[in-house]
């Protein structure tokens, strides 16, 4: 078709030609014969022709003017042509343009866009929509991450107080753990089985369990060694099943019975003593992280079984010592009184003496013993007190003050404490920290009893102790944990009714509401009118046991608008009711703003594709203005991954990065207050050079064992391990690692946080 009109409007161009040609040459010949000043005739026109040859030239003007215009037709057309497809191929690119951005707009970051050589604006759209994508995608893998750490935090928090509130009674506290492991962990089956000694012979017995049929453990003993429970006892190692034996165990309700899918053997380990075993049957699959929850529960129930077993046994001795002691004042009563029972007595009190004796040798060799005078001089320490204490020979410390064993920022209150005990005041049975001799600290459960003579006065005061530095520290870094969410994310409390029960600081500086003024309000004060119906339906739900993720626009003391994106979960009490909800979240403001301005450029996009069918000249405007336009989100991106790297720049904890050549990218200055190593020491060169593994002695603890490129060992675990500073100090830290891969891009990094813990 585009050839045949070019055909055409080539002869339309030739014929004009041809007719102007024709009047050109009757106005020569007119103009000819208007000179020769005779009358117009044929035989005038013939003479004019026949006298003046040059005319005869003249007949040939009709057909160069008709050749001339057929030429000049012709590349008119071929020239309109072009012009018309150069229009049509910016449409095109336009409308591909404009698709492609409203699928980036929608969250389609898998459609492709099909581009020319030399597109920038292609070339640009898919750096944006590759950079959109990783951007998702890391965002995902944080949500996920954040849940789990906090499905385990919230665990622990929640067994930690069930193990504090039940430490009277081992059923009890059996009883309660199993239940509430069952319903966090979303079990079928599970049993708890105690470690017993009788007789020289080691057994389990199964003081608790939930939904056992009675052909499993019909005597609900097992012996040391025996089935999977005592394996796993033995072996000191989690046993999980991902597919049971058909005949193991079936799990029954009263529509069938079905076998589980999984099955998990947990030891109940502390200090390397085995203490009992917990089994778990389940129709779901555990993944690694819930795995570990359990065997960190089994750890902290075991922990507290020890703790209950020393505290039997202890509350069990001071009761024999003191009924030993009311016998032998009697006795002596009884020798003033009677001569003759003085000989009987004597032989008693020899008895009551070996069992004394007895008595002292099973708590040294059990528990941390010292003896002091009343002026606070050590008189005796046991040699489990020396071990602790890191001293080798009683000679070393006898005769020395109790101060030299206590910190000075304990002085104060346990000058008073000391005061009491040696006035005959009562006595102190609490959590106490001493200075070993290398001016480390050890924990002790500690007791102080002041000794009194005949007259009850005292003559010296008796220290008893067991050793609970490890549990301590576990107990600080629980509370490290949990301070570490307070910082990194917002987190309210509320009560079923929406009142609010409490906020941490970074929620309430963005709220800048006072507390006073927090616990007069309720989470539906923050909402607007338009949203409280909606979130009164989903508060329901969360109430019946449905949590929410989303996000919500609330509304500061000042009228301010921030857009929240959080999860809203709810907290049971012993009884199964809801006691609390619990809000995890981030201010996504920024990010609604940004949303919301891409919006208003789809919209400029929009109007832009209508003009620029205008013109040729409107459009390379607006596609001018199109290209400063994606340059602003370009920088705009570039000052978010700025911000980002400030961020971490600033960060109280050390942050290192290196890429997949193990090169250092990132060094904040925690990291170099850490290390004592100045950022351009280190930056673009191998992690080895601020890491070295060949000064240092193999130890599997080492970070630079496992901070390298390919090595996942310790990639989203919470770890302890140590360094080497630039002065070839050895410093303990915690260092989670975290790994990022965008194409051809890694990141490898780790977040280190120096292990300095003041208790007083």
């Amino acid at each position: 078709m585009k050839k045949r009109a070019q055909t055409n409007a080539a002869y339309s161009y030739a014929f004009t030609g041809f007719l102007l040609g024709v009047g050109l040459l009757a106005i020569i010949v007119f103009l000819n014969m208007v000179f020769q000043k005779e009358p117009i005739s044929f035989d005038l026109i013939v003479d004019t022709f026949r006298d003046n040859p040059t005319m005869w030239v003249n007949l040939a003007l009709p057909f160069l003017f008709g050749f001339f215009g057929y030429y000049a037709g012709n590349e008119l057309q071929n020239r309109i042509t072009d012009l018309s497809d150069d229009i049509s191929s910016e449409q095109s690119k336009s409308r591909k343009i404009f698709d492609f951005i409203e699928k980036i707009r929608q969250g389609n970051t898998d459609f492709q866009y099909e581009f020319q050589e030399g597109d920038e604006i292609g070339k640009s759209l898919i750096n944006l929509r590759d950079e959109l994508k990783r951007s998702n995608q890391e965002e995902e893998t944080r949500k996920n991450e954040d849940k789990e750490r906090h499905w385990i935090t919230e665990g622990l928090a929640k067994f930690g107080a069930i193990l504090r509130e039940n430490t009277g009674d081992i059923d009890t506290l059996s009883n309660e753990v199993i239940m509430n492991l069952v319903k966090y962990v979303n079990a079928q089956q599970a049993g708890f089985f105690l470690l017993q000694e009788k007789d020289g012979r080691k057994y389990f017995n199964m003081t608790a369990s939930y939904a056992y049929g009675r052909k499993k453990y019909p005597n609900k003993e097992i012996e040391w060694g025996e089935g999977l429970v005592g394996a796993c006892a033995q072996e000191k190692k989690t046993i999980f099943i991902k597919e049971t034996k058909e005949d193991y165990v079936k799990i029954t309700s009263g529509l069938g019975k079905s076998n589980p899918r999984s099955l998990v053997i947990v030891p109940l380990n502390f200090n390397d003593e085995i203490y009992g075993v917990v089994e778990i049957a389940s129709f779901v699959k555990y993944q690694p992280y819930e795995i570990e929850f359990i065997e960190r529960v089994a750890e902290s129930i075991a922990s507290t079984i020890s703790n209950v077993n020393i505290n039997m046994r202890t509350a069990q001795l001071l009761k024999e010592s003191q009924a030993q002691a009311d016998i032998m004042a009697r006795q002596e009563e009884d020798m003033r009184k009677n001569m003759d029972a003085l000989k009987r007595t004597q032989i008693e009190a020899a008895k009551q003496s070996e069992q004394f004796i007895s008595f002292t040798n099973s708590v040294n060799h059990t528990m941390i013993r010292a003896e002091y005078s009343v002026d606070g001089f050590l008189l005796y320490a046991n040699t489990k007190f020396l071990t602790k204490l890191g001293y080798t020979n009683a000679s070393e410390i006898e005769g020395k003050h109790i101060s030299m064993f206590i910190s000075d920022k304990d002085r104060a209150w346990f000058n008073d404490l000391w005061q009491n005990l040696a006035s005959g005041g009562k006595h102190f049975e609490g959590d106490m920290k001493h200075v070993t001799k290398s001016g480390t600290d050890v924990w002790t459960m500690a007791t102080y009893v002041s000794v009194r003579d005949h007259e009850r006065k005292p003559v010296k005061i008796l220290f008893l102790g067991i050793d609970i530095t490890e549990s301590k520290k576990e107990s600080l870094d629980y509370k490290g944990q949990i301070d570490a969410l307070n910082r990194s994310t917002m987190k309210a409390e509320y009560g079923p009714d929406g009142r609010v029960l409490e906020m941490n600081h970074k929620l309430i500086d963005i709220l800048q509401f006072t507390p006073e003024e927090l616990v007069k309000r309720t989470i539906f004060n923050f909402l607007t009118a338009a949203d409280l119906d909606d979130f009164k339906v989903i508060w329901k739900n969360i109430i019946n046991d449905v949590p929410f993720e989303g996000r919500h626009k609330w509304f500061t003391k000042t009228g301010e608008e921030r857009w929240f994106q959080g999860t809203y979960t709810v907290v049971h009490d012993l009884y199964g009711e809801p006691a609390k909800i619990v809000f995890i979240g981030n201010d996504v403001t920024e990010q609604i703003r940004i949303e919301e301005k891409a919006r208003e450029q789809t919209e400029i996009l929009k109007e832009q594709e209508q003009k620029l069918s205008q013109s040729k000249v409107e459009l390379s405007r607006k596609l001018k203005e199109a290209r400063e336009e994606m340059k602003l989100q370009f920088r705009e991106v570039s000052i978010v991954k700025i911000l980002s790297d400030k961020t971490l720049e600033g960060m109280l904890d050390a942050v290192v990065t290196i890429n997949q050549d193990n090169k250092i990218t990132l060094f904040n200055r925690a990291a170099e207050e850490l290390w004592g190593i100045q950022n351009e020491e280190v930056m673009n060169k191998d992690i080895s050079e601020l890491l070295p593994t060949g000064t240092v002695d193999a130890d599997e603890n080492y970070l630079g064992n496992f901070f390298k490129y390919g090595d996942k060992t310790l990639i989203g675990k919470r770890t302890e391990v140590f360094i080497i500073d630039k002065f070839e100090s050895r410093t303990n830290v915690l260092v989670t690692l975290a790994e990022a891969a965008v194409g051809e891009r890694y990141t490898l990094t780790a977040f280190i946080q120096k292990i300095e813990v003041e208790l007083f």
